[in-house]
């Protein structure tokens, strides 16, 4: 039975080529071999399949971070305001 396929991030026909580019220039430069187009989109659907929700999910756990700290900063100045 065939997996179906649920891409986690999708991207853009310019994004996905830009990204096989890369791909084919890591291979050429990195390992010295060259990869073919079929190659370059399963390599760039397993990126956007597996590796992107991974990313995306440090970014927003990234940004809450950030935004906790800044609420804090926030709680802190609204103290601040107190009169003795």
């Amino acid at each position: 039975m065939k997996k179906e396929r649920n891409n986690g991030i999708r991207l853009s026909d310019w994004q996905k080529k830009q990204l096989a580019g890369e791909i084919k220039a890591f291979y050429l430069d990195v390992r010295g071999e060259e990869i073919g187009m079929i190659e370059e989109q399963q390599l760039v659907d397993l990126f956007c399949e597996h590796l992107a929700p991974v990313v995306y999910n440090k970014a927003l756990d990234d940004s809450m971070h950030w935004l906790k700290e800044q609420l804090g900063n926030m709680e802190a100045d609204y103290f601040l305001l107190y009169k003795n």
